[in-house]
C-alpha cells in the first residue's frame, strides 16, 4: 500500500498548486528572513546592548539571573526559574517590534507619498482636440 494512498489525485494537485503559489513562496522566504533578523537581533542583544548594561548595574550578566526551585540530585538537573534570560528575551522583542515598526513606518510613507503624487492630466480625446481647435479658430476671427 502506498504512503499517499489516503491522499486523493485531486488533493494532491490542489496541495501542489497551493504550495508553488508566490504568495507561499514568499511567506516562506519572509519567515526563513525574519527568523535570521531574529537571530541577528538576540546576538545583538545579548553581544552588545545587555553588556554595557550589566556592567553600568554592577556587572550583572541577566543571562544567569535566576533562582532554584529545587536543587539538581544525581542526573536530574535542577529547577530554575531563569527570569534573566527572561529579560533578554524582552529586550530582544522589543528591539525587533521597533525595527519591524520602523520599517512599516517607512513603506507607509513611501506609499503616502506615492498616492500624494498629482495625476498627470490625461490625453484629451479626439474630440476635445478639434473642439479646442475650432474654438481657437472662433476666437482668431472675431
Amino acid at each position: 500500500m502506498h504512503v499517499f494512498s489516503f491522499i486523493s489525485f485531486k488533493a494532491w494537485v490542489e496541495f501542489k498548486e497551493f504550495a508553488i503559489k508566490g504568495n507561499v513562496v514568499d511567506m516562506a522566504v519572509g519567515i526563513i528572513v525574519g527568523a535570521a533578523f531574529g537571530k541577528i537581533v538576540s546576538s545583538f542583544v545579548a553581544d552588545v546592548i545587555m553588556p554595557p548594561i550589566g556592567v553600568i548595574l554592577g556587572g550583572v550578566d541577566f543571562t544567569s539571573l535566576g533562582f532554584t526551585l529545587k536543587e539538581a540530585v544525581g542526573e536530574v538537573p535542577a529547577v530554575v526559574i531563569s527570569y534573566g534570560q527572561f529579560i533578554q528575551t524582552i529586550v530582544d522583542f522589543t528591539i525587533v517590534a521597533f525595527a519591524i515598526f520602523m520599517a512599516v513606518r517607512l513603506i507607509n510613507s513611501l506609499k503616502k507619498a506615492e498616492e500624494e503624487k498629482p495625476e498627470e492630466a490625461p490625453e484629451p480625446s479626439p474630440e476635445e482636440v478639434l473642439l479646442t481647435e475650432i474654438r481657437d479658430l472662433l476666437k482668431a476671427q472675431k
